[in-house]
């Protein structure tokens, strides 16, 4: 009696493993992918709500999220690189610091059969499939916005940082609208600087210099996004003229909102971070499982960038948002009323009454 129980003990024993093993092999097929983030930086207010779009995503996909942050940091985004590759990482999502400097990461993931999603910021690598919003049309948003306040005047541009080819992108997009009014002699550009790293600090000493330069003498201000405009806004301030110079951003920072019900900034171009955030998670899990880079819904061939490589891309639309539809942003759930409306003066404008 006792062999017969020890052997009945034994095959439920047998039996026990063998279906352990089915759920643990089950669970291993069912499971997405290890997505590996690489952040420039997290200077920005939005990259947060872009990072939480991504995870939910990875997530949603059964999938597990890796980070790391450069730091503003070439090398050091380079080395990240690397390790997210070391730490298993089996798709790559890279917002790039400097396109350049991590083409050996990238080229290395591409050798090892790891797909790269370049986010937000192109790197130009035919191997890395290339997402963001339309930021030629960021740029023209922001000038046709500026424009119709100010048709004639002292424009002053506040560029983003020369290694983000984005910067470049914004300032065409802007001249597109802005050329024929230059070529007429209505609208005189009398500075424009590139901001190092996007830091607003740097972006207020631009501006600040080009006040010195023509005398307080500017009429207009278009900045490329809402880092860069609070520094344009700040420099303004101190010289008495913030309100009565239009200034234009992009991202629908909080504080940008707030500027714009406030009347110190204009407009502020809305990506939804949180739409971008998803679909280049869900591209990135779509590629580690052997899709091909053309068979991402809505994908399309870009070669706009400096070197002129044909890249594989999706982009996607932004909306422009001016005191005059901020509940857009409300509504969506970005932002609460009561962040847009702090400080301002009751009836002065629409969403805050």
């Amino acid at each position: 009696m006792k062999h017969r129980m020890t052997a009945a003990a034994g095959l439920l024993m047998m039996l026990a493993a063998a279906t352990t093993t089915i759920m643990t092999s089950t669970a291993a097929l069912a499971a997405g992918p290890t997505v590996g983030v690489s952040w420039s930086n997290f200077q920005e207010e939005r990259w947060k709500t872009d990072e939480a779009a991504i995870k939910a995503a990875i997530e949603k996909a059964g999938g597990s999220y890796l980070s790391a942050d450069a730091q503003s940091s070439p090398a050091k985004q380079l080395s990240d690189i690397e390790s997210l590759i070391a730490r298993g990482a089996q798709a790559l999502i890279i917002l790039a610091q400097d396109g350049d400097a991590i083409r050996p990461a990238v080229e290395k993931a591409a050798a090892e059969g790891i797909p790269v999603v370049g986010y937000d910021r192109l790197i130009e690598i035919p191997s890395a499939f290339y997402i963001t919003f339309d930021n030629k049309e960021v740029g023209r948003l922001q000038a046709r916005s500026v424009f119709a306040l100010k048709p004639k005047g002292n424009y002053a541009f506040i560029k983003g940082s020369s290694t983000d080819p984005n910067a470049d992108f914004l300032f065409a997009g802007q001249m597109e609208v802005l050329k024929a009014a230059i070529d007429r002699g209505d609208v005189k550009n009398v500075g424009e600087a590139y901001t190092d790293k996007w830091l607003p600090a740097i972006a207020q000493q631009n501006m600040e210099q080009i006040l010195t330069k023509t005398g307080n003498k500017v009429d207009a201000v278009v900045a490329s996004n809402d880092g860069t405009a609070g520094g344009a806004v700040a420099a303004l301030t101190a010289q008495g003229l913030a309100g009565s110079v239009p200034v234009s951003g992009q991202d629908g920072d909080k504080a940008a909102l707030n500027r714009i019900a406030l009347g110190t900034q204009t407009v502020s171009v809305w990506k939804d971070a949180r739409e971008l955030g998803r679909r280049a998670a869900e591209i990135a899990i779509e590629l580690a499982s052997g899709k091909a880079m053309t068979g991402i819904a809505g994908a399309t061939t870009f070669d706009g960038g400096p070197k002129k490589q044909t890249m594989t891309s999706l982009f996607l639309t932004p909306v422009a948002i001016t005191k005059d539809n901020l509940d857009l942003v409300i509504d969506a759930g970005w932002v609460t009323r009561e962040v847009v409306c702090q400080g301002v003066k009751p009836g002065s404008v629409k969403v805050c009454n």
